[in-house]
C-alpha cells in the first residue's frame, strides 16, 4: 500500500505530509480546492511528464515523494534490477520526484532513475481511474488480459508459453519470407563470388599478414644494412686490442684493487661491474640477431611478393586486413545461401511449420481456458452492473476466432454491453455515457478484485455523472474494493464518502496573503459538518441524513 505521500511547492500545496491506512479512504472538498494536486502528484510517481508550471509561484522546485510498503517485490525488484538499481528491503519502495525551472530529477530508494523505470513500476504500484479516464477498460488488448487473469494462473501461464511460441513461429516465418524475396542475380553473381572467395582463400591470410609480415618484409630488405651495422657494433665491442669490452675489463681490474685498498669507494666503482655485464649481454643479443638474419635474396623474394599479394586483396576488399577477412566471410555465407537456395527454403519450411503447429497447441489450450471462463467473466459483471443500478442490463466477454494465430492468441475478446432492455449488446468502447462506462468499470473491477494483483486504486470523481441514488451503490462496490485493496476516492457524493473507512478533508486558506490548500483528517463531528456540507447546508434534518449514511 501507500504508507506515506509528501508533496511540496506543488500548484497550490506548499507543503503536505499525508499518512495513508488500510481500505477505502475518502477525499472531499470544494471545488478548487485542491483534490486533483494529490492526483496529479501521484502521476508524477507513476512517471508522467512534468511541467515546470506545475512548481509553485515563487519557488524554484517542487518535490513529490511517496512511500510504499509492499507485500511482494518480485515485479518491482525485476524492474529495478534490469536498471541496474539494488532490489527493495524490507519490502518498502520509496519514489522521489524533483521538478525544476531547469532540470528534472527522479529516484528509487534514494537512487538516481530513469522516468521510463518509474513509468515500468507504475502498473505494478497504482491503478488511476477519473471520469473520463477508461482507455484501458475499453481497449481489446486489456479487455482479453483482463479474461485471462479470472481465469487463473493456469491461462496466465499459458498465455506465457503460447506468446514465447508465437514470437518463434513469428520469426522463422519472417527469415522464411526473406529469404524468398531475396534479389538473387543469376550465374553473374555467382561467378562474381566464386571469382572473391578463390582470391581471397588462395592467400591464405592469418592475423600474422598484418604487422608481422610488415616487419619482416622490412627488415628482410634492411638485411645488409642491418648485417654491416651490427658486425661492426661487435666488432667495437669485443675486436681487438681497441675493444670497449677489453678497455672496461682493465678498468674493472682496476675497480677492484682500489676497492681492496679502500672499502669505501665500493659505491662509486660499482657501475663498473655493472657496465661490463650489460656491454657483454649487448654483444651477445646483437650476435644472435646476427646469426638469425637472414640475406637470402630468395626469401626476400618470396617476402616481398607475400606484401604485395596482402596489400591487393587490401585495396579491393579493406582498407585493413581484419575486413579483407570479414569479407570472406560474407561472401562465402552469401555464396552458400544462393547455391542451396532450394535446400535452405525446404528446411526453413519446416521450421516454420512446426513452430506453428507448436503455437497452435497451445493456442488450442488457451482458447478452451479462455472459452470456459468468458460466460463467468460476464456473469459475474453484470451482478454487479445490477447492484450498480442497472437492473436489466445485459453484458457479455464475446470471443472473436482470428484468421491467423496472433500474440494476444487465436482468438481476441470483445467486451459487449446493453443497459436497456430490447436493444442489442454493443462493443464497450461505443458507449458514450461516462457515467455508464464509470460504473461498467467499477463492476469490472469488483469482478476482477482477487485477480488484480495491484497494491492501490485511486478512483478520481468517477461517480460525477452517476444520480444520487446510485452513489451509495457505488460507495459500497469501493468500500468492498478497500477489503481487498487499498482504495483513495476523490468523491463530490455524500453516499460515498460516509462508507470511506477513512476520511480526509482538502480545504483552501489564505496565508500571509498566498493562498494554500491542506489536507486534513476528518473524524467524529468534523466529519459530519463535512456531509453536511456535501448534502447543500445545515440544519437538523441535513445533520440526521449524515449521521444517517455513516451507518453501515
Amino acid at each position: 500500500m501507500l504508507s506515506l505521500l509528501k508533496i511540496k511547492n506543488l500548484a497550490l500545496v506548499d507543503e503536505l505530509e499525508w499518512q495513508l491506512d488500510h481500505g477505502l479512504i475518502g477525499v472531499t472538498g470544494e471545488t478548487g480546492a485542491g483534490k486533483s494536486v494529490i492526483v496529479g502528484a501521484l502521476k508524477l510517481v507513476l512517471g508522467e511528464r512534468a511541467d515546470k508550471g506545475l512548481i509553485r509561484t515563487g519557488e524554484a522546485s517542487c518535490v513529490v515523494e511517496a512511500v510504499f510498503d509492499l507485500k511482494s517485490t518480485a515485479a518491482i525488484d525485476a524492474v529495478l534490477e534490469e536498471g541496474g538499481l539494488e532490489p527493495c528491503e524490507g519490502g518498502q519502495l520509496i519514489v522521489k520526484r524533483m521538478i525544476g525551472q531547469s532540470s528534472n530529477k527522479q529516484f528509487l530508494n534514494n537512487s538516481p532513475a530513469t522516468l521510463g523505470m518509474l513509468k515500468s513500476l507504475g502498473s505494478h504500484l497504482v491503478d488511476l481511474h477519473g471520469p473520463h479516464d477508461h482507455q484501458g477498460l475499453l481497449s481489446t488488448e486489456r479487455q482479453l488480459s483482463m479474461l485471462d487473469a479470472y481465469s487463473g494462473s493456469a491461462a496466465v501461464d499459458l498465455g506465457k508459453s503460447y506468446r514465447a511460441a508465437w514470437r518463434q513461429w513469428r520469426d522463422k516465418s519472417e527469415s522464411l519470407r526473406a529469404f524468398q524475396t531475396a534479389d538473387v542475380e543469376g550465374e553473374r553473381e555467382l561467378d562474381l563470388l566464386r571469382h572473391q572467395l578463390s582470391e581471397i582463400d588462395a592467400a591464405q591470410l592469418s592475423q600474422n599478414d598484418g604487422a608481422d609480415l610488415e616487419a619482416s618484409y622490412q627488415r628482410s630488405s634492411n638485411s645488409s644494412r642491418l648485417a654491416e651495422l651490427i658486425g661492426g657494433a661487435v666488432n667495437l665491442i669485443n675486436g681487438g686490442d681497441e675493444a670497449v669490452l677489453e678497455r672496461l675489463g682493465y678498468l674493472q681490474k682496476m675497480s677492484r684493487d682500489l676497492e681492496r685498498l679502500d672499502p669505501a669507494l665500493r659505491d662509486i666503482l660499482e657501475g663498473v661491474e655493472k657496465s661490463v655485464v650489460e656491454l657483454q649481454e649487448i654483444e651477445s643479443g646483437l650476435t644472435d640477431y646476427l646469426s638469425d638474419l637472414s640475406t637470402d635474396p630468395a626469401e626476400f623474394a618470396q617476402l616481398e611478393e607475400r606484401v604485395n599479394t596482402v596489400e591487393n586483396l587490401k585495396r579491393k576488399y579493406g582498407p585493413q586486413l581484419e575486413d579483407v577477412l570479414l569479407r570472406r566471410e560474407e561472401v562465402a555465407h552469401r555464396l552458400d545461401s544462393v547455391e542451396n537456395r532450394s535446400e535452405k527454403i525446404e528446411i526453413l519450411q519446416v521450421e516454420v511449420d512446426t513452430a506453428l503447429k507448436e503455437a497452435g497447441d497451445l493456442g488450442g489450450k488457451l482458447s478452451e481456458q479462455r472459452r470456459k471462463s468468458a460466460p463467468k467473466l460476464a456473469k459475474e459483471i453484470a451482478k454487479h452492473l445490477k447492484e450498480l443500478g442497472f437492473k436489466q442490463a445485459a453484458f457479455d466477454v464475446k470471443l472473436l476466432v482470428h484468421s491467423a494465430p496472433e500474440s494476444s492468441g487465436l482468438e481476441g475478446v470483445e467486451f459487449e454491453f446493453g443497459p436497456n432492455p430490447g436493444e442489442p449488446l454493443k462493443p464497450l468502447r461505443l458507449i458514450g455515457s461516462s457515467g455508464e462506462i464509470s460504473r461498467v468499470m467499477l463492476s469490472v473491477k469488483s469482478a476482477l478484485a482477487d485477480q488484480d494483483s495491484t497494491p492501490l486504486m485511486v478512483f478520481d470523481e468517477i461517480d460525477a455523472n452517476v444520480g444520487g441514488e446510485i452513489a451509495r451503490a457505488v460507495g459500497e462496490k469501493m468500500a468492498h474494493l478497500g477489503d481487498r485493496h487499498q482504495v483513495v476516492a476523490i468523491t463530490h457524493f455524500p453516499q460515498v464518502a460516509a462508507v470511506a473507512d477513512h476520511h480526509f478533508l482538502v480545504s483552501k486558506d489564505v496565508e500571509d496573503g498566498r493562498t494554500c490548500s491542506r489536507l486534513i483528517a476528518v473524524d467524529g463531528q468534523a466529519r459530519i459538518e463535512e456531509l453536511v456540507r456535501m448534502l447543500g447546508g445545515g440544519g437538523g434534518e441535513a445533520h440526521a441524513m449524515a449521521e444517517s449514511l455513516l451507518v453501515r
